[in-house]
């Protein structure tokens, strides 16, 4: 039986891999000429790789180390010390952690709280523990009541000093979801630090030993492939197809440099493109369905990542770094962090811009200055005096819509994997699932759709027997 899947990110793949595993056999499309979505990396003229995003793998984030476990990969993610690292502006060039012992959640959580005294003050970690009680005690039904009020109402509401909210939660809204925290909605947090706080190492970090491209995205293409399945690239989505009774009758392929359009036609089909061209491409008949019109409450946040290659070490910190600027979000020396990328003498940092809405229309020129002027605050020794250090090159990549922005009320706005339309399914992080916005939830949706799948659509011995002998129907 085949499906027709659109979209080769971290969504599609996994919605393929687990079609395969279960018989079906997927034909993934892709738009560009580089797998990954939102995950995607090039190379440049000097063999450097440069990547959408600074992606970071989380020990809560079991259906992707389940992935990594079956595609036979575990060992390249770079696991990094049980810490998480923050700047400290009133210091520049200083640093504050958050150091997990090796003791069981929650209390290795609680310690690591407990024994950071650079940050808050005593009055400021009781405070804010009495206020996440209700969602450790209520768990996951209180954390999805929460998307009523954005994480600063929360706040207030449960009577944690403001500063708690300066010192420590601007930096994780942002490297959540790339906004601030009056506007994240309270649910994206809290599910975070519930995670974080009831799985030992579920903030625990680790990064890819290589690209995304090459050493993640590619096995996904070679173990489906290896089942009967197909990746192509360069295959951009331009209509979908209808029969009468409002099913997919095929998926229109818009032919480039001169081709024709083609069309594709399969047994099941899944759309596993971002939320923001799906609403486009939606046929005017499901436009007004209730299930696609809740769409509309859902968009893409603008995301800018920047890479600066210097002529030395500005840093030999191994880890995921907090910056607590106005306009960056996370850094690391990917130098230092990945061992593809490693270099022993020079630095080159990959830093996030966030929130990112009034710089996307700028040019690389202006927002790379602006970020240098940034390190110049968490870099001083780096920057000043006679000798400072020079960048070599950079590279900027704007994601005009990256993650859906996670604002109050958004939660109602996701839909299921499964659709009204009994041939079409949907995979992607803004689908329903319980890790909201990431690669954990890109994952999580490509499997739940190819589990509906599988369910509303078994693979008899009939498609098995038409498969081995070469049929696709």
């Amino acid at each position: 039986m085949r499906v027709a899947i659109a979209g080769a990110g971290l969504a599609g793949l996994s919605c393929a891999k687990y079609l395969a595993d279960a018989g079906y056999t997927p034909l993934v499309l892709e738009r560009r000429d580089v797998l990954g979505g939102k995950v995607a990396a090039w190379k440049d003229e000097e063999g450097d790789w440069y990547e959408t995003g600074l992606h970071v793998f989380f020990g809560a984030y079991p259906n992707m180390l389940q992935l990594f476990k079956e595609l036979g990969i575990e060992d390249r993610l770079q696991w990094k010390e049980h810490t998480m690292i923050f700047n400290q502006p009133d210091k520049p060039g200083t640093y504050s952690r958050f150091d997990f012992p090796d003791i069981p959640a929650p209390f290795n959580g609680i310690m690591a709280i407990l024994r950071n005294n650079d940050m808050l003050t005593w009055e400021e970690k009781i405070r804010f523990g009495i206020g996440l009680l209700p969602a450790m005690i209520r768990g996951q039904k209180y954390v999805e009541e929460m998307d009523k009020y954005t994480w600063s109402e929360w706040m207030r509401k449960q009577s944690i000093p403001q500063r708690v909210e300066k010192e420590v939660f601007i930096a994780m809204s942002k490297a959540l979801n790339f906004i601030n925290p009056d506007e994240i909605s309270a649910t994206v947090l809290l599910t975070a630090l519930n995670r974080f706080l009831q799985e030992k190492d579920g903030s625990k970090m680790a990064f890819l030993d290589g690209s995304p491209t090459e050493r993640l995205c590619q096995p996904l293409v070679d173990y489906i492939t290896a089942r009967g399945g197909e990746v192509r690239l360069n295959s951009p989505l331009k209509e979908i197809l209808l029969n009468e009774d409002g099913t997919v009758k095929g998926f229109l392929i818009r032919g480039l440099n001169g081709a024709p359009d083609e069309v594709v036609t399969a047994d099941i089909y899944v759309s596993a493109i971002p939320v923001d061209p799906l609403k486009v491409l939606l046929p005017a008949p499901w436009k007004e369905m209730p299930f696609f019109q809740k769409l509309q409450g859902l968009e893409g946040v603008p995301v800018i990542n920047v890479h600066l290659w210097f002529d030395r070490k500005l840093t030999d910190i191994d880890h995921l770094l907090f910056s607590r600027s106005p306009l960056l979000s996370v850094y690391a020396d990917m130098s230092n962090t990945c061992k593809g990328y490693s270099d022993p003498h020079r630095s080159m940092l990959e830093l996030v811009l966030a929130p990112a809405a009034e710089w996307i229309s700028r040019s690389d020129e202006e927002i790379v200055a602006a970020v240098l002027k940034e390190l110049e605050k968490l870099f001083p020794q780096h920057f000043t005096g006679d000798n400072p250090a020079k960048l070599r090159k950079y590279h900027v990549v704007k994601t005009p819509r990256s993650v859906y922005k996670a604002t109050p009320g958004r939660q109602k706005c996701r839909p299921s994997q499964r659709t009204p339309i009994p041939n079409f399914y949907l995979a992607g992080d803004y689908t329903m699932q319980q890790y909201l916005g990431s690669m954990e939830g890109a994952v999580l949706s490509g499997k739940l759709a190819a589990k509906y799948i599988s369910e509303d659509h078994p693979v008899t011995s009939r498609h098995l027997s038409m498969a081995a002998a070469g049929g696709t129907r």
